[in-house]
């Protein structure tokens, strides 16, 4: 499953090379299709300064809010 660009995710996993925790929140900025047999790859900003961060999809969740409506 591909993520849209400019989505909100949280990682699944720590990456500790960047001292990331699971559950840090990033965006996607770049998508990289693999060939058949190997997970596609992602570009996440916000999770370190002034860089993006390369993961693979099952190392990242989307982030789904819901909407809640008040009536009056």
């Amino acid at each position: 499953m591909a993520f849209p660009l400019f989505s909100q995710v949280q990682l699944t996993q720590d990456i500790p090379q960047f001292g990331l925790k699971k559950g840090n929140i990033g965006t996607i900025v770049e998508h990289y299709s693999m060939t058949e047999g190997k997970e596609d790859g992602y570009s996440l900003e916000g999770l370190i300064e002034q860089d993006t961060v390369e993961v693979t999809e099952s190392q990242i969740a989307i982030i789904v809010r819901e909407l809640i409506l008040l009536k009056n």
